[in-house]
């Protein structure tokens, strides 16, 4: 009997993270017109970003099938292994609501459904504790329990780019996002503790998103016994340029640990986005 760790593609780990972290990660579906694919399985970050840079058609994301959970729940059925999902949040995918449908059906009490309340590398915080503490022997209570107190100080902004995503998404209106590009508004946003992302600021140009998240860090110091991930959308650019602002500031985070964001939050903000992802 072991622990099975579960989570899915919106956590935006590489396979060869998967791999070394003994973990299973569930596809997501990236549908582009007619052509449908499963994030990280047949579409890497980089083939995404190259076909929503492409303008032909504007990308749908969606949650795995419940089917694709049973096929790994009967698994851990089989070898009476307990399993811990961590799934992005409820609030911004049904995928919990698969894994749910896919326990009932499998019929198997050590199935532990964990909602992140998050996305991307905030996912990745909470699936990185889980493996530490499988790996120093605890049970699976143990595990639920400590991600639970760990979830809600898990922070993550992100400061946008470009426009064109969010209006493509219906988050903005044409207008809105036109007269945003005429004034270089850079958005900056975060996830709340409720696991929506939120607008919490609208700047004129990328330094005055720089400045806002940097005073965030000021008053709400990460914990340095987590790592702080840096984020980007394809163009490592801005996040970067983030870094070194920061670091002018004098906040020095040892070697920055820069990551890429996939479709599953990639598809509403588009490329040259950065962020930062730490634990308070």
């Amino acid at each position: 009997m072991a622990i099975r760790i579960i989570t899915d593609s919106a956590a935006d780990y590489s396979a060869q993270e998967i791999a070394r972290r003994q973990i299973t990660c569930v596809p997501m579906s990236v549908t582009f017109g007619e052509e449908q694919f499963q994030d990280g399985v047949d579409l890497t970050k980089e083939q995404f970003f190259e076909k929503l840079l492409s303008g032909k058609v504007f990308p749908k994301t969606s949650q795995p099938s419940p089917t694709m959970f049973i096929n790994c729940f009967e698994e851990a059925k089989a070898a009476q292994d307990t399993v811990i999902a961590i799934l992005v949040s409820g609030a911004l995918s049904g995928t919990i609501q698969s894994a749910v449908l896919a326990k009932e059906m499998v019929e198997y009490e050590n199935i532990h459904i964990v909602d992140s309340q998050n996305a991307t590398l905030g996912m990745r915080v909470l699936v990185d504790r889980a493996v530490f503490l499988r790996e120093q022997g605890c049970d699976a209570r143990t595990i639920i329990e400590e991600l639970e107190a760990l979830r809600p100080r898990i922070r993550v902004y992100a400061g946008l780019d470009t426009l064109e995503y969010l209006q493509k998404g219906g988050r903005l209106s044409r207008g809105q996002a036109a007269l945003g590009s005429l004034v270089n508004l850079k958005p900056v946003v975060k996830i709340t503790q409720e696991g929506c992302v939120e607008l919490c600021g609208k700047q004129i140009g990328m330094k005055h998103a720089f400045r806002q998240i940097a005073n965030i860090l000021e008053e709400d110091a990460p914990d340095v016994d987590f790592p702080v991930y840096f984020l980007y959308a394809y163009d490592r650019k801005n996040c970067v340029n983030f870094i070194r602002y920061l670091s002018k500031r004098g906040m020095d985070f040892g070697t920055p640990k820069l990551r890429g964001i996939g479709p599953t939050i990639g598809s509403h903000i588009g490329t040259g986005a950065f962020g930062i992802v730490y634990v308070k």
